[in-house]
């Protein structure tokens, strides 16, 4: 078997013994590996929320045979992927802290922490009226291990929570029945992966099936969501947003999104917590050990 090369953001991880005979784990102090280093590498994991500057160097990665986002989410890495290259997501990585933070965008958003925070700004004390996150209808919509991570947290709250999954599995209904659904939920959290069936998938149309005065939560993916037609229905009062991802990402200054009414934007920080770096060196560090012992990875979700 040959040797695993590999370059990641920690190269002091601790591999088991059996493992570093086998894995050379590349150090550079520049950060970045000079051409022929590139070269030998077989075994990647990209700076996390690095976006297409983490990617590029895969281009100059021959030998490269496992590309390890640390990310749940895979859509950008697909781009980059050729003949020989196996990806992985880190699937479990994340849960906990995107599921936390959707939660508490939802209990944001029901509550009126934007408006709150405004009028904070301003000095001005009025209470409002805003109805809170009990007793609402909750639409979950994917139903991977984050998706049914929100479920387990909201299971505390006096809700009621209806799943919907591309395959409607799990005791998830099919998302094929949302449209017709949608009009039924307080608040919808959407939690699903990128892809060509879901880009788009709240456009104006499905926008204007929501409940009047209903939160759309969105810590999926910008593209899930049509970023005027969301705007359009803040604008008007109809609904309300709670975003932690968006079309265009990032922002730009200045952009409408920021100052619409009735809507939270944080910066697409959903891993973004103390949890990610200990729990991606475990990932890493079991995944090298598996392809040392001449396994296949775990989390495999696309191949060349």
């Amino acid at each position: 078997m040959d040797p695993v090369v590999a370059w990641t953001p920690w190269p002091d991880l601790a591999l088991p013994v059996a493992a570093t005979e086998r894995v050379e784990l590349l150090a550079d102090p520049d950060g970045v590996p000079d051409p022929a280093e590139r070269a030998r590498i077989t075994f990647y994991v990209p700076p996390y929320m690095s976006g297409r500057r983490g990617l590029a160097p895969v281009a100059d990665m021959t030998a490269l045979s496992v590309l390890q986002m640390p990310n749940a989410g895979y859509d950008d890495a697909l781009k980059v992927l050729r003949p020989g290259i196996t990806l992985c997501n880190a699937r479990g990585v994340h849960d906990e802290a995107t599921a936390e933070l959707a939660v508490g965008l939802a209990i944001a958003g029901r509550r009126g922490f934007p408006t709150h925070a405004r009028l904070q700004q301003q000095g001005h004390w009025d209470r409002g009226y805003f109805p809170g996150l009990t007793d609402s209808k909750i639409a979950i919509v994917g139903y991977g291990s984050i998706g049914r991570t929100i479920a387990r947290m909201l299971s505390g709250f006096d809700v009621a929570v209806t799943a919907f999954s591309r395959r409607g599995t799990e005791g998830a209904r099919p998302v094929t029945e949302l449209a017709d659904a949608i009009g039924g939920f307080d608040v919808v959290i959407l939690i699903l992966p990128l892809t060509p069936e879901s880009t788009g998938l709240f456009d104006a149309a499905m926008l204007a099936r929501m409940r009047d005065g209903a939160l759309l939560v969105n810590v999926a993916r910008g593209p899930v969501v049509d970023t005027d037609a969301l705007i359009a229905e803040l604008e008007s009062g109809r609904l309300h947003a709670a975003v932690d991802v968006t079309d265009p990402e990032p922002l730009p200054d200045g952009h409408p999104l920021f100052a619409a009414p009735n809507c939270l934007v944080t910066p697409h920080v959903g891993g973004f917590t103390h949890a990610f770096e200990p729990r991606m060196r475990r990932l890493v560090t079991a995944q090298l050990a598996r392809i040392a012992a001449g396994a296949e990875p775990d989390n495999i979700v696309a191949r060349g």
